[in-house]
């Protein structure tokens, strides 16, 4: 029986989230970070709102567990540790932070000479890699903060994403039209690709050595090794963000069309596709255990979407119907008892039912 998506909204930030990463499984589950545009500088900073500031989530139910607070502007990329005890944020204040993110405390601020875009840790926690407008890669030992970073240079834009891979022997990175990959002990470019459009996300699948890149309408699959190419797929619309099931089952995306794609990844078929939101989609991931994707977009929210609709997972309950009463079974959110005007649209669109959205945090 085909069911529809039914998904939860996580309230908060008020302006685009242009960035989410999930941690790996941890004994306290898996979590999820987001980072926002922000107001900017000269906009008016109003008491009790998340302008630019990232948020920290439980991951499988969207609830929210805190604020990381001390950027002073955009923050355009964010992201969490294996086992989720630190987080890193990239910022428009020149500036990255490495945060204790069981506290919330700011453990470090590593200074940059433009804006900062993309920051990833190894597996270990020992080093931060940082990339943004001023075309460098920067490799920080947290360990030594007040060493200088290694950096690497041979980008000719802003670089957009920059990745560990390989276990942390390789590098992955992005600027406007060119992903190269380096190798972290020489520092050295060991190869290229280059587009014929601007490259809007990468994602680095470890189990496989998969990337996934997407640029125009099209969504790339490369060996993180060789950067050989793979297969690809076409949407119907520009796509912002690609992400790979962890089982390399599905593939969703989404774009400036304000729908989320699913397809299958074996076959290229489009399973799924739907409003998502009120916006253009500027990112997009999978969790860790493969049971839920993430979206966040323009329009200020994040919502989590499963992966098989009608199963029993996090917040959403499976109501199955009474026996012969003809009745289609529904997934249900055990959210609190409100409600969302503005919702309505895409709960109309695309479940059976319309859902409580999460209340709006304040500070």
């Amino acid at each position: 029986m085909a069911m529809r998506q039914t998904p939860l909204t996580c309230s908060g930030h008020t302006r685009p989230v242009v960035d989410l990463a999930f941690s790996g499984i941890t004994p306290y589950g898996y979590f999820l970070i987001s980072a926002c545009k922000g107001a900017g500088q000269h906009l008016p900073r109003l008491s009790g709102q998340h302008y630019g500031k990232p948020m920290l989530r439980q991951g499988d139910t969207g609830d929210w567990i805190g604020t990381f607070l001390g950027h002073k502007g955009a923050v355009w990329g964010a992201t969490l540790n294996k086992d989720a005890t630190k987080a890193a944020t990239a910022a428009a204040d020149f500036t990255a932070k490495v945060w204790d993110a069981v506290s919330g405390d700011e453990l470090m601020t590593l200074a940059h000479k433009h804006i900062v875009k993309t920051v990833d840790f190894t597996q270990d926690s020992n080093y931060l890699l940082t990339g943004g407008q001023d075309k460098l890669l920067r490799i920080y030992d947290l360990n030594k903060p007040e060493a200088e970073p290694k950096e690497i240079s041979g980008h000719t834009s802003g670089i957009k994403k920059a990745l560990w891979c390989s276990e942390d022997k390789q590098i992955l990175s992005a600027d406007d039209k060119t992903v190269r990959l380096w190798d972290h002990a020489t520092m050295t470019e060991v190869k290229s690709l280059n587009f014929n459009m601007s490259v809007s996300s990468m994602e680095y699948i470890p189990e496989g050595e998969i990337l996934v890149i997407t640029y125009g309408r099209s969504i790339a699959f490369h060996s993180a090794v060789s950067l050989d190419p793979i297969k690809s797929f076409e949407a119907p619309a520009t796509i912002n963000s690609a992400s790979l099931h962890p089982e390399k089952e599905f593939l969703v995306a989404g774009g400036e069309d304000f729908k989320l794609y699913k397809y299958d990844y074996n076959s290229g078929e489009e399973l799924e596709s739907y409003k998502g939101h009120f916006g253009p989609i500027h990112c997009v991931r999978f969790s860790p255990d493969g049971e839920l994707y993430a979206s966040g977009s323009e329009d200020g929210t994040l919502r989590l979407w499963q992966t098989v609709v009608g199963k029993t997972y996090g917040l959403w309950k499976c109501v199955l119907p009474e026996e012969d009463s003809g009745e289609l079974a529904k997934p249900k959110i055990g959210f609190p008892e409100t409600t969302e005007e503005e919702l309505e649209e895409i709960a109309s669109e695309n479940s059976d039912c319309i859902f409580p959205s999460a209340p709006d945090v304040k500070a």
